[in-house]
Protein backbone atom coordinates (compact mmCIF):
# COMPACT_ATOMS: atom_id res chain seq x y z
CA UNK A 1 0.00 0.00 0.00
CA UNK A 2 1.32 3.43 -0.86
CA UNK A 3 0.92 6.62 1.13
CA UNK A 4 -1.42 7.90 -1.59
CA UNK A 5 -3.60 4.77 -1.31
CA UNK A 6 -3.66 5.08 2.49
CA UNK A 7 -4.73 8.74 2.20
CA UNK A 8 -7.51 7.74 -0.20
CA UNK A 9 -8.79 5.10 2.25
CA UNK A 10 -9.05 7.74 4.98
CA UNK A 11 -10.71 10.29 2.69
CA UNK A 12 -13.43 7.77 1.79
CA UNK A 13 -13.81 6.15 5.24
CA UNK A 14 -16.91 6.32 7.40
CA UNK A 15 -16.34 7.74 10.89
CA UNK A 16 -18.16 5.38 13.26
CA UNK A 17 -16.93 6.63 16.64
CA UNK A 18 -15.41 10.08 17.21
CA UNK A 19 -12.24 10.66 19.22
CA UNK A 20 -14.12 12.16 22.20
CA UNK A 21 -16.49 9.16 22.23
CA UNK A 22 -13.49 6.79 22.27
CA UNK A 23 -11.91 8.73 25.15
CA UNK A 24 -15.18 8.51 27.12
CA UNK A 25 -15.39 4.75 26.46
CA UNK A 26 -11.81 4.22 27.68
CA UNK A 27 -12.60 6.16 30.87
CA UNK A 28 -15.68 4.00 31.50
CA UNK A 29 -13.65 0.82 30.97
CA UNK A 30 -10.98 2.13 33.38
CA UNK A 31 -13.63 2.64 36.07
CA UNK A 32 -14.99 -0.88 35.52
CA UNK A 33 -11.52 -2.46 35.65
CA UNK A 34 -10.59 -0.47 38.75
CA UNK A 35 -13.74 -1.60 40.53
CA UNK A 36 -13.11 -5.26 39.73
CA UNK A 37 -9.33 -5.56 39.98
CA UNK A 38 -8.18 -2.92 42.49
CA UNK A 39 -7.22 -5.47 45.15
CA UNK A 40 -5.90 -8.26 42.95
CA UNK A 41 -2.32 -7.18 42.09
CA UNK A 42 -2.86 -7.93 38.38
CA UNK A 43 -0.34 -8.28 35.62
CA UNK A 44 -1.62 -6.19 32.72
CA UNK A 45 -0.37 -7.31 29.31
CA UNK A 46 -0.79 -5.03 26.33
CA UNK A 47 -1.20 -6.96 23.07
CA UNK A 48 1.03 -5.29 20.50
CA UNK A 49 0.74 -3.48 18.19
CA UNK A 50 -2.98 -2.87 18.22
CA UNK A 51 -3.39 -2.52 21.97
CA UNK A 52 -0.72 0.18 22.28
CA UNK A 53 -2.94 3.27 22.05
CA UNK A 54 -5.81 1.78 24.05
CA UNK A 55 -3.42 0.46 26.69
CA UNK A 56 -1.49 3.69 26.96
CA UNK A 57 -4.60 5.74 27.56
CA UNK A 58 -6.26 3.18 29.82
CA UNK A 59 -3.30 2.46 32.11
CA UNK A 60 -2.99 6.07 33.28
CA UNK A 61 -6.56 5.83 34.61
CA UNK A 62 -6.07 2.65 36.65
CA UNK A 63 -5.31 4.04 40.10
CA UNK A 64 -4.19 0.92 41.93
CA UNK A 65 -0.98 -1.14 42.10
CA UNK A 66 -0.37 -3.32 39.05
CA UNK A 67 2.45 -4.61 36.90
CA UNK A 68 2.59 -3.93 33.17
CA UNK A 69 4.10 -5.97 30.37
CA UNK A 70 3.39 -6.74 26.78
CA UNK A 71 2.90 -9.62 24.47
CA UNK A 72 3.11 -9.68 20.72
CA UNK A 73 1.27 -12.36 18.80
CA UNK A 74 -0.30 -11.68 15.45
CA UNK A 75 -2.20 -13.35 12.67
CA UNK A 76 -2.29 -10.39 10.33
CA UNK A 77 1.05 -8.63 9.79
CA UNK A 78 0.14 -6.06 7.13
CA UNK A 79 -2.60 -8.23 5.65
CA UNK A 80 -6.36 -7.84 6.07
CA UNK A 81 -7.00 -11.54 6.67
CA UNK A 82 -5.59 -13.60 9.51
CA UNK A 83 -3.35 -16.60 9.07
CA UNK A 84 -1.45 -18.80 11.54
CA UNK A 85 -0.69 -17.24 14.92
CA UNK A 86 2.86 -15.88 14.98
CA UNK A 87 4.38 -15.42 18.45
CA UNK A 88 6.81 -12.50 18.35
CA UNK A 89 7.19 -11.79 22.10
CA UNK A 90 5.84 -13.83 24.98
CA UNK A 91 5.51 -12.18 28.41
CA UNK A 92 8.68 -12.18 30.47
CA UNK A 93 6.87 -11.77 33.81
CA UNK A 94 5.94 -14.74 35.98
CA UNK A 95 2.29 -15.68 35.37
CA UNK A 96 1.97 -18.37 38.04
CA UNK A 97 -0.97 -17.62 40.40
CA UNK A 98 -1.46 -14.15 38.87
CA UNK A 99 -4.56 -12.40 37.61
CA UNK A 100 -3.72 -11.41 34.04
CA UNK A 101 -5.55 -8.68 32.19
CA UNK A 102 -5.04 -8.64 28.41
CA UNK A 103 -5.50 -5.28 26.66
CA UNK A 104 -6.18 -5.31 22.93
CA UNK A 105 -7.63 -3.03 20.31
CA UNK A 106 -10.34 -5.37 19.08
CA UNK A 107 -12.14 -8.61 19.76
CA UNK A 108 -13.26 -9.75 16.33
CA UNK A 109 -13.33 -13.52 15.92
CA UNK A 110 -11.21 -13.86 19.05
CA UNK A 111 -8.68 -16.33 17.69
CA UNK A 112 -5.62 -14.31 18.75
CA UNK A 113 -6.96 -13.34 22.18
CA UNK A 114 -8.15 -16.89 22.87
CA UNK A 115 -4.70 -18.27 22.04
CA UNK A 116 -2.96 -15.69 24.22
CA UNK A 117 -5.38 -16.36 27.10
CA UNK A 118 -4.78 -20.10 26.79
CA UNK A 119 -1.02 -19.54 26.86
CA UNK A 120 -1.40 -17.50 30.08
CA UNK A 121 -3.50 -20.26 31.66
CA UNK A 122 -0.91 -22.86 30.67
CA UNK A 123 1.72 -20.73 32.41
CA UNK A 124 -0.31 -20.92 35.63
CA UNK A 125 -2.33 -17.70 35.64
CA UNK A 126 -5.11 -17.99 38.20
CA UNK A 127 -7.43 -15.79 36.13
CA UNK A 128 -7.24 -14.29 32.65
CA UNK A 129 -9.46 -11.35 31.76
CA UNK A 130 -9.74 -9.49 28.47
CA UNK A 131 -10.28 -5.78 27.85
CA UNK A 132 -10.89 -4.68 24.26
CA UNK A 133 -11.45 -1.18 23.00
CA UNK A 134 -13.75 -2.53 20.26
CA UNK A 135 -15.85 -5.66 20.10
CA UNK A 136 -17.40 -6.60 16.79
CA UNK A 137 -20.96 -7.89 16.95
CA UNK A 138 -21.24 -11.05 14.85
CA UNK A 139 -21.56 -14.80 15.30
CA UNK A 140 -18.10 -15.86 14.05
CA UNK A 141 -16.33 -15.97 17.44
CA UNK A 142 -13.83 -18.78 17.89
CA UNK A 143 -15.85 -19.83 20.94
CA UNK A 144 -19.61 -19.26 20.66
CA UNK A 145 -20.69 -16.47 22.98
CA UNK A 146 -17.14 -15.20 23.54
CA UNK A 147 -17.02 -11.62 24.84
CA UNK A 148 -14.43 -9.31 26.34
CA UNK A 149 -14.70 -8.97 30.11
CA UNK A 150 -14.36 -5.22 29.61
CA UNK A 151 -15.45 -3.63 26.33
CA UNK A 152 -15.27 0.01 25.31
CA UNK A 153 -17.38 0.08 22.15
CA UNK A 154 -19.47 -2.45 20.25
CA UNK A 155 -19.70 -2.06 16.48
CA UNK A 156 -21.08 -3.90 13.50
CA UNK A 157 -19.10 -6.23 11.28
CA UNK A 158 -17.04 -3.87 9.11
CA UNK A 159 -13.34 -3.47 8.43
CA UNK A 160 -12.18 -0.90 11.00
CA UNK A 161 -9.15 1.26 11.59
CA UNK A 162 -8.01 3.97 14.00
CA UNK A 163 -7.09 4.14 17.68
CA UNK A 164 -4.71 1.22 17.31
CA UNK A 165 -6.51 -0.73 14.58
CA UNK A 166 -4.77 -0.59 11.24
CA UNK A 167 -5.61 -0.94 7.57
CA UNK A 168 -2.71 -2.68 5.82
CA UNK A 169 -0.27 -1.21 8.34
CA UNK A 170 -1.60 2.35 8.18
CA UNK A 171 -3.90 4.57 10.24
CA UNK A 172 -3.40 3.11 13.73
CA UNK A 173 -2.98 6.79 14.60
CA UNK A 174 -6.39 7.89 13.29
CA UNK A 175 -8.21 9.87 16.02
CA UNK A 176 -11.44 7.85 16.01
CA UNK A 177 -12.82 4.54 14.80
CA UNK A 178 -13.33 4.44 11.06
CA UNK A 179 -14.71 1.84 8.67
CA UNK A 180 -13.25 1.29 5.24
CA UNK A 181 -15.83 2.36 2.68
CA UNK A 182 -17.59 -0.69 1.27
CA UNK A 183 -16.02 -3.15 3.75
Amino acid sequence: MTQFEASKVMAEADLLVSGPEVVAAISRVAREITEELKGSNPLVLCVMNGGLIFGGQLLTQLNFPLEVGYIHATRYGHETRGATLDWIVKPNAELQERTVLLLDDILDEGITLAAIAEYCRQQGASAVLMAALIEKLHLRKVTPGMHADFCGIEVGDRFLFGYGLDYKGYWRNAPGIYAVRGK
